[in-house]
């Protein structure tokens, strides 16, 4: 599924193409993602001025002057910009035809993402969420005071999205290993001291996958097309049973929730 990075940088692939570029048509070709498309998206954005492409959580949100297209990319949905007559292949659902003789085209496979019309950020998948984990909200302070009392185990609990978005799978194990903390300890009995080494290791390893293209997975290429290239850096995700790359003690792999979790028990303790 597309994280946070990959979210991030399909928004920077396509917003330099989209921003100022006037709505000439709306090419709906299968309704049915994870929510059905809204019937009337043609009519509220043909006619209307792309201002802004901005990012909250995993969302999308392409600003118009009367209201925003929300676009989540599910667990295989791409964005790409192409020239509007370029055929459709079988899972492309969407084209948002520009001025420019291009589009705007969403491609799913799975069909698990969605379009929404929104006249205000204050809709029921955005109204509880946590703050961005790049933002100033986002603090070592923040995460113990929110931990305490709590049994979750701290992967879990970073993973929240009530708690801070984007902290998905991947960047969760990354960021606890660089942390030294195990994923399977409690949030709660973690101390402030080391939240704010997690929430500065949070920081970096997002930072650092945005910059360099998002994670390489199966399914996901940026907004230009290309595939993000941070999967070469990944310390302990999908490593399961190799030798850690700092002290070469294999690495064990649990599940969480039905997610794979990976840790070194010698790094992380």
């Amino acid at each position: 599924m597309p994280e946070l990075p990959e979210v991030e940088t399909t928004r920077r692939g396509i917003e330099p193409h989209i921003t100022g570029r006037e709505v000439r048509q709306v090419i709906v070709r299968d309704h049915r993602l994870r929510w059905p498309v809204p019937p009337d998206l043609s009519e509220h954005l043909v006619g209307q001025q792309l201002i802004a492409a901005r990012r909250r959580a995993k969302y999308l949100l392409l600003d118009t002057a009367s209201g925003t297209v929300m676009i989540h990319l599910g667990m295989s949905g791409s964005l790409r910009i192409m020239p509007a007559d370029t055929p459709a292949l079988f899972h492309d659902h969407v084209d948002i035809v520009l001025d420019d003789g291009r589009c705007l085209r969403y491609n799913d496979p799975r069909r698990f993402g969605s379009f929404h019309w929104l006249l205000n950020d204050d809709h029921v998948l955005l109204r509880h969420l946590g703050p961005e984990p790049l933002s100033d909200d986002f603090t070592g302070k923040y995460l113990y005071q929110r931990s305490r009392g709590r049994k979750l185990a701290v992967k879990q609990f970073l993973m929240d999205g009530k708690i801070v978005v984007g902290a998905g799978n991947i960047y969760a194990n990354e960021a606890l290993f660089l942390a030294g903390i195990r994923p399977d300890r409690a949030a709660g009995r973690v101390s402030l001291e080391r939240y704010e080494v997690l929430a500065m290791r949070v920081q970096e390893i997002l930072a650092a996958a945005i910059n360099q293209g998002g994670t390489t997975l199966r399914d996901f290429v940026g907004g230009d097309g290309k595939p993000g290239y941070f999967a070469q850096q990944l310390r302990v995700y999908g490593r399961g049973g190799k030798p850690c790359r700092v002290c070469a003690t294999t690495l064990k792999e649990i599940r969480q929730n039905n997610r794979a979790t990976v840790f070194c028990p010698t790094c992380q303790r």
